[in-house]
Protein backbone atom coordinates (compact mmCIF):
# COMPACT_ATOMS: atom_id res chain seq x y z
CA UNK A 1 0.00 0.00 0.00
CA UNK A 2 2.96 2.32 0.57
CA UNK A 3 3.83 2.71 -3.16
CA UNK A 4 0.17 3.51 -3.85
CA UNK A 5 0.14 6.27 -1.24
CA UNK A 6 3.42 7.75 -2.43
CA UNK A 7 2.13 7.73 -6.01
CA UNK A 8 -1.03 9.57 -4.96
CA UNK A 9 1.03 12.15 -3.07
CA UNK A 10 3.07 13.16 -6.13
CA UNK A 11 0.28 14.89 -8.12
CA UNK A 12 -1.06 16.48 -4.92
CA UNK A 13 2.21 18.24 -4.13
CA UNK A 14 2.68 19.07 -7.81
CA UNK A 15 -0.61 21.00 -7.74
CA UNK A 16 0.27 22.75 -4.49
CA UNK A 17 3.58 23.83 -6.05
CA UNK A 18 1.59 26.05 -8.43
CA UNK A 19 1.51 28.54 -5.55
CA UNK A 20 5.07 29.47 -6.52
CA UNK A 21 4.08 30.31 -10.10
CA UNK A 22 3.57 34.08 -10.56
CA UNK A 23 0.22 35.05 -12.08
CA UNK A 24 1.97 37.16 -14.70
CA UNK A 25 3.83 34.14 -16.08
CA UNK A 26 0.72 31.95 -15.77
CA UNK A 27 -1.32 34.40 -17.86
CA UNK A 28 1.43 34.54 -20.46
CA UNK A 29 1.50 30.73 -20.71
CA UNK A 30 -2.22 30.17 -20.12
CA UNK A 31 -2.59 27.23 -22.50
CA UNK A 32 0.38 25.42 -20.97
CA UNK A 33 -0.86 26.02 -17.42
CA UNK A 34 -4.41 24.87 -18.11
CA UNK A 35 -3.21 21.71 -19.87
CA UNK A 36 -0.77 21.00 -17.05
CA UNK A 37 -3.41 21.41 -14.34
CA UNK A 38 -5.97 19.30 -16.20
CA UNK A 39 -3.44 16.53 -16.85
CA UNK A 40 -2.13 16.40 -13.28
CA UNK A 41 -5.65 16.37 -11.81
CA UNK A 42 -6.61 13.61 -14.24
CA UNK A 43 -3.57 11.58 -13.18
CA UNK A 44 -4.49 12.11 -9.54
CA UNK A 45 -7.99 10.86 -10.30
CA UNK A 46 -6.61 7.69 -11.90
CA UNK A 47 -4.26 7.10 -8.97
CA UNK A 48 -7.10 7.64 -6.49
CA UNK A 49 -9.24 5.16 -8.41
CA UNK A 50 -6.38 2.65 -8.37
CA UNK A 51 -5.97 3.15 -4.63
CA UNK A 52 -9.68 2.59 -4.01
CA UNK A 53 -9.76 -0.51 -6.19
CA UNK A 54 -6.64 -1.79 -4.44
CA UNK A 55 -8.30 -1.42 -1.05
CA UNK A 56 -11.45 -3.10 -2.36
CA UNK A 57 -9.55 -6.07 -3.81
CA UNK A 58 -7.40 -6.44 -0.73
CA UNK A 59 -10.42 -6.04 1.49
CA UNK A 60 -11.11 -3.42 4.11
CA UNK A 61 -10.17 -5.06 7.43
CA UNK A 62 -10.99 -3.68 10.83
CA UNK A 63 -7.60 -1.95 10.85
CA UNK A 64 -7.57 -0.60 7.31
CA UNK A 65 -5.34 2.39 8.12
CA UNK A 66 -1.90 2.69 6.62
CA UNK A 67 0.40 5.52 7.76
CA UNK A 68 3.25 6.45 5.41
CA UNK A 69 6.02 8.80 6.40
CA UNK A 70 6.82 10.96 3.38
CA UNK A 71 9.13 13.60 4.82
CA UNK A 72 10.73 14.42 8.18
CA UNK A 73 12.12 17.90 8.82
CA UNK A 74 12.57 19.77 12.09
CA UNK A 75 10.63 17.07 13.90
CA UNK A 76 7.54 17.45 11.69
CA UNK A 77 6.22 14.35 10.01
CA UNK A 78 4.51 14.77 6.67
CA UNK A 79 2.28 11.73 6.56
CA UNK A 80 -0.26 10.29 4.17
CA UNK A 81 -3.16 8.60 5.91
CA UNK A 82 -4.87 6.00 3.74
CA UNK A 83 -8.13 4.33 4.70
CA UNK A 84 -11.66 3.91 3.39
CA UNK A 85 -12.79 7.49 4.02
CA UNK A 86 -9.64 9.01 2.52
CA UNK A 87 -9.79 6.87 -0.62
CA UNK A 88 -13.46 7.69 -1.29
CA UNK A 89 -13.04 11.41 -0.68
CA UNK A 90 -9.83 11.61 -2.70
CA UNK A 91 -11.51 9.89 -5.64
CA UNK A 92 -14.48 12.27 -5.34
CA UNK A 93 -12.35 15.44 -5.10
CA UNK A 94 -10.05 14.48 -7.96
CA UNK A 95 -12.94 13.41 -10.21
CA UNK A 96 -14.92 16.60 -9.62
CA UNK A 97 -11.71 18.60 -9.97
CA UNK A 98 -10.94 16.97 -13.31
CA UNK A 99 -14.45 17.62 -14.65
CA UNK A 100 -14.29 21.25 -13.48
CA UNK A 101 -10.85 21.69 -15.06
CA UNK A 102 -12.06 20.34 -18.39
CA UNK A 103 -15.18 22.50 -18.25
CA UNK A 104 -13.13 25.59 -17.39
CA UNK A 105 -11.02 25.29 -20.55
CA UNK A 106 -13.99 26.14 -22.75
CA UNK A 107 -15.72 28.36 -20.19
CA UNK A 108 -12.74 30.73 -19.75
CA UNK A 109 -11.27 30.42 -23.22
CA UNK A 110 -9.86 33.76 -24.33
CA UNK A 111 -10.00 35.49 -20.95
CA UNK A 112 -7.00 37.60 -20.03
CA UNK A 113 -6.67 36.14 -16.52
CA UNK A 114 -7.15 32.52 -17.57
CA UNK A 115 -3.66 31.48 -16.49
CA UNK A 116 -4.11 32.93 -13.01
CA UNK A 117 -7.44 31.13 -12.71
CA UNK A 118 -5.95 27.72 -13.51
CA UNK A 119 -3.02 28.40 -11.20
CA UNK A 120 -5.34 28.87 -8.22
CA UNK A 121 -7.72 26.13 -9.37
CA UNK A 122 -4.90 23.60 -9.36
CA UNK A 123 -3.60 24.86 -6.01
CA UNK A 124 -7.06 24.63 -4.43
CA UNK A 125 -7.67 21.09 -5.69
CA UNK A 126 -4.24 20.08 -4.41
CA UNK A 127 -4.91 21.65 -0.99
CA UNK A 128 -8.26 19.87 -0.65
CA UNK A 129 -6.64 16.57 -1.67
CA UNK A 130 -3.87 17.07 0.90
CA UNK A 131 -6.45 17.74 3.59
CA UNK A 132 -8.20 14.49 2.68
CA UNK A 133 -5.07 12.33 3.03
CA UNK A 134 -3.33 14.27 5.82
CA UNK A 135 -1.81 11.89 8.36
CA UNK A 136 -1.60 14.28 11.28
CA UNK A 137 -3.76 17.04 12.66
CA UNK A 138 -1.20 19.79 12.06
CA UNK A 139 -0.95 18.98 8.35
CA UNK A 140 -4.75 18.75 8.20
CA UNK A 141 -5.09 22.28 9.61
CA UNK A 142 -2.44 23.67 7.25
CA UNK A 143 -4.24 22.13 4.26
CA UNK A 144 -7.55 23.46 5.63
CA UNK A 145 -6.19 27.01 5.71
CA UNK A 146 -4.56 26.60 2.28
CA UNK A 147 -7.89 25.46 0.82
CA UNK A 148 -9.60 28.57 2.15
CA UNK A 149 -6.84 30.79 0.76
CA UNK A 150 -7.05 29.20 -2.69
CA UNK A 151 -10.84 29.50 -2.77
CA UNK A 152 -10.55 33.17 -1.79
CA UNK A 153 -8.37 33.81 -4.84
CA UNK A 154 -10.87 32.03 -7.10
CA UNK A 155 -13.76 34.04 -5.68
CA UNK A 156 -11.83 37.20 -6.58
CA UNK A 157 -11.32 36.14 -10.20
CA UNK A 158 -13.68 38.93 -11.29
CA UNK A 159 -12.40 41.33 -8.67
CA UNK A 160 -13.82 44.33 -10.54
CA UNK A 161 -17.34 43.16 -9.65
CA UNK A 162 -18.51 44.66 -6.38
CA UNK A 163 -20.69 41.69 -5.42
CA UNK A 164 -17.83 39.25 -5.97
CA UNK A 165 -15.50 41.39 -3.88
CA UNK A 166 -18.01 41.69 -1.03
CA UNK A 167 -18.83 37.96 -0.96
CA UNK A 168 -15.16 36.97 -1.06
CA UNK A 169 -14.25 39.14 1.91
CA UNK A 170 -17.29 38.01 3.89
CA UNK A 171 -16.17 34.44 3.28
CA UNK A 172 -12.63 35.44 4.25
CA UNK A 173 -13.77 36.83 7.62
CA UNK A 174 -15.92 33.78 8.42
CA UNK A 175 -13.13 31.41 7.37
CA UNK A 176 -10.67 33.12 9.68
CA UNK A 177 -13.08 32.49 12.55
CA UNK A 178 -13.18 28.83 11.59
CA UNK A 179 -9.39 28.71 11.32
CA UNK A 180 -9.06 30.17 14.82
CA UNK A 181 -11.41 27.52 16.20
CA UNK A 182 -9.50 24.73 14.49
CA UNK A 183 -6.14 26.08 15.67
CA UNK A 184 -7.56 26.17 19.19
CA UNK A 185 -8.53 22.51 18.83
CA UNK A 186 -5.02 21.80 17.53
CA UNK A 187 -3.37 23.36 20.60
CA UNK A 188 -5.69 21.63 23.07
CA UNK A 189 -5.23 18.31 21.29
CA UNK A 190 -1.45 18.48 21.62
CA UNK A 191 -1.74 19.49 25.29
CA UNK A 192 -4.16 16.65 26.02
CA UNK A 193 -2.59 13.87 23.93
CA UNK A 194 0.99 15.02 23.29
CA UNK A 195 0.87 14.18 19.58
CA UNK A 196 -0.60 15.26 16.26
CA UNK A 197 -0.47 11.80 14.61
CA UNK A 198 -3.95 10.54 13.78
CA UNK A 199 -3.21 6.89 14.52
CA UNK A 200 -2.00 7.73 18.02
CA UNK A 201 -4.85 10.17 18.62
CA UNK A 202 -7.48 7.63 17.64
CA UNK A 203 -5.84 4.89 19.71
CA UNK A 204 -5.80 7.08 22.81
CA UNK A 205 -9.37 8.22 22.16
CA UNK A 206 -10.39 4.57 22.10
CA UNK A 207 -8.70 4.02 25.45
CA UNK A 208 -10.37 7.11 26.93
CA UNK A 209 -13.79 5.96 25.77
CA UNK A 210 -13.56 2.83 27.91
CA UNK A 211 -13.65 4.96 31.05
CA UNK A 212 -15.85 8.04 31.06
CA UNK A 213 -14.15 9.29 34.23
CA UNK A 214 -10.94 9.88 32.27
CA UNK A 215 -12.62 12.28 29.83
CA UNK A 216 -11.74 15.80 30.97
CA UNK A 217 -13.00 19.26 30.12
CA UNK A 218 -10.15 19.59 27.60
CA UNK A 219 -11.46 16.62 25.63
CA UNK A 220 -14.96 18.10 25.60
CA UNK A 221 -13.56 21.47 24.51
CA UNK A 222 -11.69 19.77 21.65
CA UNK A 223 -14.96 18.24 20.44
CA UNK A 224 -16.77 21.58 20.57
CA UNK A 225 -13.99 23.43 18.74
CA UNK A 226 -13.92 20.80 15.99
CA UNK A 227 -17.71 21.00 15.65
CA UNK A 228 -17.77 24.79 15.49
CA UNK A 229 -14.90 24.80 13.00
CA UNK A 230 -16.85 22.39 10.79
CA UNK A 231 -19.97 24.55 11.10
CA UNK A 232 -18.17 27.61 9.73
CA UNK A 233 -16.68 25.68 6.81
CA UNK A 234 -19.91 23.99 5.71
CA UNK A 235 -21.99 27.19 5.67
CA UNK A 236 -24.20 26.39 8.64
CA UNK A 237 -26.45 28.99 10.23
CA UNK A 238 -25.47 31.73 11.00
CA UNK A 239 -22.25 31.38 8.96
CA UNK A 240 -24.06 30.67 5.69
CA UNK A 241 -24.54 34.16 4.27
CA UNK A 242 -21.45 34.17 2.05
CA UNK A 243 -22.46 31.13 0.00
CA UNK A 244 -25.53 32.55 -1.84
CA UNK A 245 -23.61 35.75 -2.60
CA UNK A 246 -20.77 34.01 -4.47
CA UNK A 247 -22.68 33.90 -7.75
CA UNK A 248 -20.36 36.42 -9.44
CA UNK A 249 -17.57 33.88 -9.53
CA UNK A 250 -17.13 31.67 -12.64
CA UNK A 251 -19.61 28.80 -12.75
CA UNK A 252 -16.88 26.11 -12.57
CA UNK A 253 -15.72 27.63 -9.27
CA UNK A 254 -19.28 27.38 -7.96
CA UNK A 255 -19.37 23.73 -9.00
CA UNK A 256 -16.07 22.98 -7.24
CA UNK A 257 -17.10 24.92 -4.16
CA UNK A 258 -20.55 23.37 -3.77
CA UNK A 259 -19.52 19.86 -4.80
CA UNK A 260 -16.22 19.65 -2.95
CA UNK A 261 -14.91 22.39 -0.70
CA UNK A 262 -18.08 23.02 1.30
CA UNK A 263 -18.05 19.31 2.27
CA UNK A 264 -14.83 19.86 4.23
CA UNK A 265 -16.74 20.44 7.46
CA UNK A 266 -18.52 17.11 7.20
CA UNK A 267 -15.28 15.33 6.34
CA UNK A 268 -13.63 16.94 9.38
CA UNK A 269 -16.30 15.47 11.66
CA UNK A 270 -16.11 12.04 10.01
CA UNK A 271 -12.32 11.97 10.07
CA UNK A 272 -12.07 13.21 13.68
CA UNK A 273 -15.12 11.27 14.89
CA UNK A 274 -13.14 9.40 17.59
CA UNK A 275 -12.28 12.76 19.17
CA UNK A 276 -15.68 14.38 18.61
CA UNK A 277 -17.44 11.36 20.12
CA UNK A 278 -15.73 12.12 23.43
CA UNK A 279 -17.97 15.22 23.68
CA UNK A 280 -21.61 14.03 23.46
CA UNK A 281 -22.90 17.55 24.09
CA UNK A 282 -20.99 18.78 21.04
CA UNK A 283 -22.61 16.11 18.89
CA UNK A 284 -26.06 17.06 20.18
CA UNK A 285 -25.30 20.70 19.40
CA UNK A 286 -24.16 19.73 15.92
CA UNK A 287 -27.39 17.81 15.30
CA UNK A 288 -29.49 20.79 16.41
CA UNK A 289 -27.50 23.26 14.29
CA UNK A 290 -27.70 20.98 11.26
CA UNK A 291 -31.44 20.41 11.59
CA UNK A 292 -32.17 24.12 12.03
CA UNK A 293 -29.95 25.02 9.06
CA UNK A 294 -31.63 22.41 6.86
CA UNK A 295 -35.12 23.70 7.67
CA UNK A 296 -34.12 27.37 7.47
CA UNK A 297 -32.39 26.99 4.10
CA UNK A 298 -35.20 24.79 2.81
CA UNK A 299 -37.72 27.57 3.43
CA UNK A 300 -35.52 30.23 1.83
CA UNK A 301 -34.74 28.01 -1.16
CA UNK A 302 -38.42 27.76 -2.10
CA UNK A 303 -38.61 31.54 -2.60
CA UNK A 304 -35.54 32.12 -4.78
CA UNK A 305 -36.03 33.16 -8.41
CA UNK A 306 -32.37 32.80 -9.44
CA UNK A 307 -31.28 29.29 -10.45
CA UNK A 308 -27.82 29.62 -8.89
CA UNK A 309 -29.08 31.19 -5.64
CA UNK A 310 -31.65 28.43 -5.35
CA UNK A 311 -28.86 25.88 -5.77
CA UNK A 312 -26.81 27.73 -3.15
CA UNK A 313 -29.56 27.48 -0.54
CA UNK A 314 -30.08 23.88 -1.58
CA UNK A 315 -26.42 23.26 -0.74
CA UNK A 316 -26.84 24.94 2.66
CA UNK A 317 -29.87 22.75 3.40
CA UNK A 318 -28.08 19.60 2.27
CA UNK A 319 -25.03 20.44 4.37
CA UNK A 320 -27.37 20.98 7.31
CA UNK A 321 -28.86 17.53 6.84
CA UNK A 322 -25.35 16.07 6.58
CA UNK A 323 -24.41 17.77 9.88
CA UNK A 324 -27.57 16.35 11.42
CA UNK A 325 -26.44 12.89 10.36
CA UNK A 326 -22.98 13.47 11.85
CA UNK A 327 -24.47 14.83 15.07
CA UNK A 328 -26.61 11.71 15.43
CA UNK A 329 -23.54 9.52 14.89
CA UNK A 330 -24.69 8.28 11.46
CA UNK A 331 -21.27 8.81 9.88
CA UNK A 332 -21.79 6.24 7.12
CA UNK A 333 -25.02 7.93 6.06
CA UNK A 334 -23.22 11.28 6.11
CA UNK A 335 -20.46 9.97 3.84
CA UNK A 336 -23.03 8.56 1.41
CA UNK A 337 -24.76 11.94 1.48
CA UNK A 338 -21.48 13.73 0.67
CA UNK A 339 -20.81 11.49 -2.33
CA UNK A 340 -24.33 11.70 -3.77
CA UNK A 341 -24.78 15.42 -3.16
CA UNK A 342 -21.38 16.32 -4.59
CA UNK A 343 -21.99 14.55 -7.88
CA UNK A 344 -25.49 15.99 -8.18
CA UNK A 345 -24.45 19.55 -7.34
CA UNK A 346 -21.48 19.51 -9.73
CA UNK A 347 -23.83 18.45 -12.53
CA UNK A 348 -26.45 21.02 -11.49
CA UNK A 349 -24.05 23.97 -11.55
CA UNK A 350 -22.20 22.98 -14.70
CA UNK A 351 -25.54 22.47 -16.44
CA UNK A 352 -27.24 25.56 -14.99
CA UNK A 353 -26.80 27.47 -18.25
CA UNK A 354 -29.22 25.16 -20.06
CA UNK A 355 -31.94 25.11 -17.39
CA UNK A 356 -34.10 27.75 -19.12
CA UNK A 357 -33.82 26.03 -22.51
CA UNK A 358 -34.73 22.67 -20.99
CA UNK A 359 -37.71 24.18 -19.18
CA UNK A 360 -39.00 25.78 -22.38
CA UNK A 361 -38.50 22.54 -24.30
CA UNK A 362 -40.54 20.54 -21.79
CA UNK A 363 -43.28 23.12 -21.20
CA UNK A 364 -46.68 21.93 -22.22
CA UNK A 365 -50.27 22.05 -21.14
CA UNK A 366 -50.63 21.91 -17.37
CA UNK A 367 -52.38 18.89 -15.96
CA UNK A 368 -55.70 19.65 -14.30
CA UNK A 369 -55.31 19.96 -10.55
CA UNK A 370 -57.13 17.16 -8.71
CA UNK A 371 -59.83 17.97 -6.21
CA UNK A 372 -58.77 18.47 -2.57
CA UNK A 373 -60.10 15.05 -1.57
CA UNK A 374 -58.41 13.30 -4.46
CA UNK A 375 -55.20 15.22 -3.79
CA UNK A 376 -55.28 14.09 -0.16
CA UNK A 377 -55.85 10.51 -1.30
CA UNK A 378 -52.82 10.73 -3.59
CA UNK A 379 -50.75 12.15 -0.72
CA UNK A 380 -51.74 9.37 1.66
CA UNK A 381 -51.10 6.81 -1.06
CA UNK A 382 -47.63 8.19 -1.74
CA UNK A 383 -46.87 8.18 1.99
CA UNK A 384 -48.04 4.58 2.32
CA UNK A 385 -46.00 3.45 -0.69
CA UNK A 386 -42.93 5.24 0.61
CA UNK A 387 -43.24 3.82 4.13
CA UNK A 388 -43.89 0.30 2.83
CA UNK A 389 -40.98 0.45 0.38
CA UNK A 390 -38.56 1.63 3.06
CA UNK A 391 -39.77 -0.98 5.54
CA UNK A 392 -39.60 -3.79 2.98
CA UNK A 393 -36.12 -2.91 1.77
CA UNK A 394 -34.82 -2.45 5.33
CA UNK A 395 -36.26 -5.82 6.30
CA UNK A 396 -34.77 -7.49 3.22
CA UNK A 397 -31.30 -6.15 4.09
CA UNK A 398 -31.78 -6.82 7.82
CA UNK A 399 -31.43 -3.13 8.70
CA UNK A 400 -33.14 -2.07 11.93
CA UNK A 401 -33.51 1.72 11.84
CA UNK A 402 -34.47 1.76 15.52
CA UNK A 403 -31.02 0.57 16.58
CA UNK A 404 -29.11 2.79 14.14
CA UNK A 405 -27.85 6.18 15.40
CA UNK A 406 -30.64 8.66 14.63
CA UNK A 407 -32.18 6.01 12.40
CA UNK A 408 -35.84 6.83 13.07
CA UNK A 409 -35.49 10.57 12.37
CA UNK A 410 -33.33 10.06 9.29
CA UNK A 411 -35.72 7.42 7.93
CA UNK A 412 -38.60 9.84 8.51
CA UNK A 413 -36.85 12.57 6.51
CA UNK A 414 -36.15 10.18 3.63
CA UNK A 415 -39.78 9.01 3.67
CA UNK A 416 -41.04 12.60 3.60
CA UNK A 417 -38.80 13.40 0.64
CA UNK A 418 -39.89 10.36 -1.35
CA UNK A 419 -43.53 11.03 -0.43
CA UNK A 420 -43.34 14.50 -1.99
CA UNK A 421 -41.88 13.09 -5.19
CA UNK A 422 -44.40 10.23 -5.31
CA UNK A 423 -47.34 12.57 -4.64
CA UNK A 424 -46.43 14.71 -7.64
CA UNK A 425 -46.29 11.65 -9.89
CA UNK A 426 -49.54 10.21 -8.60
CA UNK A 427 -51.29 13.57 -9.02
CA UNK A 428 -50.75 13.36 -12.78
CA UNK A 429 -53.53 10.78 -12.79
CA UNK A 430 -52.06 8.53 -15.49
CA UNK A 431 -51.66 4.84 -14.72
CA UNK A 432 -48.27 4.57 -16.41
CA UNK A 433 -46.90 7.52 -14.47
CA UNK A 434 -48.26 6.09 -11.22
CA UNK A 435 -46.58 2.74 -11.85
CA UNK A 436 -43.32 4.46 -12.72
CA UNK A 437 -43.61 6.50 -9.53
CA UNK A 438 -44.06 3.42 -7.36
CA UNK A 439 -41.17 1.68 -9.10
CA UNK A 440 -39.03 4.79 -8.71
CA UNK A 441 -39.68 5.02 -4.96
CA UNK A 442 -38.84 1.34 -4.52
CA UNK A 443 -35.69 1.69 -6.60
CA UNK A 444 -34.63 4.76 -4.62
CA UNK A 445 -35.07 2.91 -1.33
CA UNK A 446 -33.12 -0.06 -2.66
CA UNK A 447 -30.26 2.07 -3.96
CA UNK A 448 -30.04 4.11 -0.76
CA UNK A 449 -30.01 1.09 1.53
CA UNK A 450 -27.47 -0.80 -0.58
CA UNK A 451 -25.25 2.28 -0.75
CA UNK A 452 -25.53 2.81 2.99
CA UNK A 453 -24.50 -0.77 3.75
CA UNK A 454 -21.58 -0.59 1.33
CA UNK A 455 -20.32 2.66 2.84
CA UNK A 456 -20.79 1.28 6.37
CA UNK A 457 -18.59 -1.69 5.51
CA UNK A 458 -16.04 0.56 3.83
CA UNK A 459 -15.81 2.92 6.80
CA UNK A 460 -15.95 0.37 9.60
CA UNK A 461 -12.35 1.13 10.65
CA UNK A 462 -12.56 4.87 9.97
CA UNK A 463 -15.36 6.26 12.10
CA UNK A 464 -15.52 6.39 15.87
CA UNK A 465 -14.56 3.09 17.51
CA UNK A 466 -16.40 4.10 20.67
CA UNK A 467 -20.04 3.69 21.55
CA UNK A 468 -21.77 7.00 20.84
CA UNK A 469 -24.44 7.97 23.40
CA UNK A 470 -27.86 8.14 21.74
CA UNK A 471 -29.25 11.57 21.00
CA UNK A 472 -31.83 12.56 23.65
CA UNK A 473 -35.37 11.68 22.64
CA UNK A 474 -36.72 15.19 23.12
CA UNK A 475 -34.08 16.49 20.69
CA UNK A 476 -34.98 13.86 18.11
CA UNK A 477 -38.69 14.63 18.59
CA UNK A 478 -38.11 18.35 18.06
CA UNK A 479 -36.07 17.65 14.92
CA UNK A 480 -38.76 15.31 13.58
CA UNK A 481 -41.48 17.92 14.18
CA UNK A 482 -39.37 20.56 12.43
CA UNK A 483 -39.03 18.45 9.29
CA UNK A 484 -42.73 17.58 9.37
CA UNK A 485 -43.49 21.31 9.53
CA UNK A 486 -41.18 21.93 6.57
CA UNK A 487 -42.92 19.14 4.66
CA UNK A 488 -46.34 20.66 5.41
CA UNK A 489 -45.15 24.11 4.33
CA UNK A 490 -43.90 22.66 1.06
CA UNK A 491 -47.29 21.10 0.39
CA UNK A 492 -48.97 24.46 0.96
CA UNK A 493 -46.48 26.29 -1.28
CA UNK A 494 -46.97 24.06 -4.31
CA UNK A 495 -50.75 24.53 -4.21
CA UNK A 496 -52.14 27.08 -6.66
CA UNK A 497 -54.33 28.70 -4.01
CA UNK A 498 -52.19 30.13 -1.22
CA UNK A 499 -53.23 31.83 2.04
CA UNK A 500 -52.34 35.45 2.75
CA UNK A 501 -49.94 34.63 5.57
CA UNK A 502 -47.83 32.70 3.09
CA UNK A 503 -47.23 35.82 1.01
CA UNK A 504 -45.88 37.64 4.07
CA UNK A 505 -43.62 34.72 4.91
CA UNK A 506 -42.42 34.59 1.32
CA UNK A 507 -41.33 38.24 1.41
CA UNK A 508 -39.14 37.64 4.45
CA UNK A 509 -37.82 34.28 3.25
CA UNK A 510 -36.88 35.66 -0.17
CA UNK A 511 -34.48 38.01 1.63
CA UNK A 512 -32.99 35.24 3.73
CA UNK A 513 -34.76 36.63 6.81
CA UNK A 514 -32.29 39.54 6.58
CA UNK A 515 -29.35 37.66 8.09
CA UNK A 516 -27.18 38.90 5.22
CA UNK A 517 -28.07 42.51 6.07
CA UNK A 518 -26.67 42.07 9.56
CA UNK A 519 -23.42 40.66 8.16
CA UNK A 520 -23.05 43.51 5.72
CA UNK A 521 -23.35 46.05 8.50
CA UNK A 522 -20.75 44.15 10.49
CA UNK A 523 -18.15 43.20 7.88
CA UNK A 524 -18.27 45.93 5.23
CA UNK A 525 -17.12 48.67 7.64
CA UNK A 526 -14.46 46.27 8.89
CA UNK A 527 -13.26 45.57 5.33
CA UNK A 528 -13.19 49.28 4.49
CA UNK A 529 -11.14 50.02 7.59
Amino acid sequence: MEPFALTVALPIFSLIALFCLPSRIANRRAKLVRNLVTTVVGVECLFALSLTVGLAVKGVPSQSIKLIEVWRHLGLNLDVYVDGAASLMLMLVSFVGFVVSRFSIRFLDGERMQGRYFRWLGFTIGAVSLMVVAGNLLLFVLAWVATSFGLHQLLLHYRHRGAAHRAAWTKFAISRCGDALLIGALVLTYNAFGTFELTELFSRARDLATSASQVTASHVAIGWLLVLGAVTKSAQFPFHTWLPDTMETPTPVSALMHAGIVNAGGYLIIRMSPLVALAPTAMIGLAVIGAFTACFAGVVMMTQTSVKRSLAYSTIAQMGFMMLQCGCGAFSAAMLHILAHSLYKAHAFLGSGSVVSQALATTGAKSPQPSPRLSLAYLLGAAAISAFAHAAVSSAFDVNVVTKPGGVVLALVVCLASTTWGWRLLSVGEVTTMLLGMAGISGLCLAYTAGYLAISHWLQATTSPVAIPPTPRFVLLAIALAFCALFSLHLVVIRRVRPNWLNSLRAHAANGFYIDTVYRRLFIPLARS
